[in-house]
């Protein structure tokens, strides 16, 4: 596992626990129209629909979107949760770093 993979790990984790976050590419597609998202986190398997739709609003609203290269299940281990995640919209970004890391990219 790469440095800059158990950054983002980390920050991801305190992400979550001091940040406000929503999952799911329809809420996504919701919030990022409202602007009230700061950065998009999507998974590599999203359907592709999907993510186009994603990736065309967040175009519009200046919205930086990053795609995790693993699956919803990885994504959704990695946030302790028992399903798929396939979208992170990033909300208030708490403690963490992660809108510093994943810009550096």
């Amino acid at each position: 596992m790469s440095e800059q993979q158990v950054s983002f790990e980390g920050e991801l984790k305190s992400l979550l626990k001091t940040g406000k976050v929503i999952f799911g590419a329809k809420r996504a597609i919701k919030y990022i129209k409202l602007s009230k998202v700061k950065m998009v986190i999507v998974a590599s398997t999203l359907r592709g629909d999907l993510k186009q739709d994603i990736m065309h609003y967040a175009k519009l609203s200046n919205i930086p979107v990053y795609e995790y290269k693993g699956s919803g299940w990885d994504l959704g281990t990695l946030c302790g949760k028992p399903f798929m995640i396939s979208t992170i919209s990033i909300i208030d970004e708490g403690d963490s770093k992660i809108l510093d890391i994943i810009k550096e990219r």
